[in-house]
């Protein structure tokens, strides 16, 4: 039996991507739903040229916004996106075909990550494999801030779909480390609060795991100076994570 679906998206200040993302749920969501964080730049105004059902909503967290986007819908199969993300021409085939008839409750596909213009195909960036179509009545968003998955209860099994989500993730080095300054401080206080502790030794052997891990076990030196970049700025994202909780503890 053929089903109806809501594409579910959370936003913030997302100008630069959503309409890209909403161009691309055209004729394959039967409802698209925006949660925003109350946007200060033009991302209502963008959404308006859509058939969208836009909530303000206040941010807790990416796991309490998501779940809140999910209870929103109006059907019970979710596709559930990042604003910077967009299905391509391949996955939006797949989608369709599915929803004439489903075989499972839940669905993961590729993502493809763009980073400064460039498609990242190794340093563990691909093939990202995703759960982010689902019966909501058989998944939740779960995980620590700000690392979220959306998880099948019960065990479900999961189908696999043909074709990549792609991904547009940074367009400059600098929006990179403003990420990882956003990010850091929401990681560290989950740790924190998760009772993790850090020390210089254990910094300084997890920032070199993860630029050996990044560069060398998932072979980012294949994708040259843009592959050396990623896997600078992930050990770099970890030194500050761990700095900031070696902060936290000393602030107590």
């Amino acid at each position: 039996m053929a089903i109806s679906l809501s594409a579910v998206i959370i936003t913030f200040n997302e100008e630069r991507n959503i309409e890209r993302c909403l161009a691309s749920l055209q004729g394959v969501a039967d409802e698209i739903i925006v949660i925003d964080s109350f946007s200060k730049d033009k991302t209502a105004e963008i959404c308006a040229k859509y058939n969208v059902k836009f909530i303000e909503n206040p941010f807790e967290g990416h796991i309490q916004q998501k779940n809140f986007a999910i209870d929103q819908a109006s059907h019970d199969w979710i596709l559930s996106l990042d604003a910077d993300e967009a299905l391509t021409d391949e996955l939006k085939a797949s989608i369709l075909e599915m929803k004439n008839n489903p075989s499972y409750l839940g669905y993961r596909f590729n993502r493809l990550t763009n980073y400064c213009g460039h498609w990242v195909k190794y340093c563990g960036w691909y093939p990202d494999s995703k759960t982010r179509l689902v019966n909501r009545n058989h998944a939740r968003w779960q995980g620590v801030n700000p690392h979220d998955r959306l998880d099948m209860n019960e065990n479900q099994q999961v189908g696999f779909l043909k074709g990549d989500l792609l991904h547009y993730s940074y367009y400059t080095r600098e929006d990179h480390l403003k990420q990882i300054e956003y990010f850091g401080k929401i990681a560290s206080t989950e740790l924190y609060a998760r009772g993790g502790r850090s020390n210089w030794f254990k910094i300084g052997m997890k920032v070199i795991a993860q630029f050996f891990k990044s560069f060398i076990l998932k072979r980012g030196f294949m994708d040259g100076a843009t592959g050396f970049t990623i896997s600078r700025l992930s050990a770099y994202a970890t030194y500050r994570k761990y700095v900031m909780l070696l902060n936290l503890q000393r602030q107590k």
